[in-house]
């Protein structure tokens, strides 16, 4: 089970800390994909950041610290229900696919690591 739940989180991991520095550099797709679903660019800096410290927490879950692990995995679970809800309330459903993954890795992780 550890072996899963490490695979699914560092992938988890990756992806978030990917999509963060994305919106830190103010990707085009990113500003494309906020402007769709009519998020302020200048939200993205605080966006971001929620991002990465939803990864760097994952990242201490697998490095011994558990309880920071489920924390950072419910709020990254929290955070793309918003995203998801965000996406669904301007009928964004084209770019729905994104936050919907993200979603899903943090779901995954979350459930692993309570169960591990």
């Amino acid at each position: 089970m550890f072996t899963a739940y490490a695979i699914i989180t560092v992938i988890t991991v990756l992806a978030n800390a990917g999509i963060a520095v994305a919106d830190f550099a103010r990707a085009g797709f990113v500003l494309a994909n906020s402007a769709a679903v009519e998020i302020p660019p200048a939200w993205l800096p605080w966006l971001a950041s929620l991002k990465a410290a939803g990864a760097a927490g994952l990242l201490l879950g697998l490095m011994g610290v558990p309880v920071i692990g489920v924390a950072a995995a419910t709020g990254l679970v929290l955070f793309f229900i918003g995203a998801v809800v965000a996406h669904v309330r301007v009928r964004a459903y084209g770019t729905l696919a994104g936050p919907g993954g993200y979603l899903a890795l943090a779901a995954a992780s979350l459930v692993l690591a309570v169960m591990r």
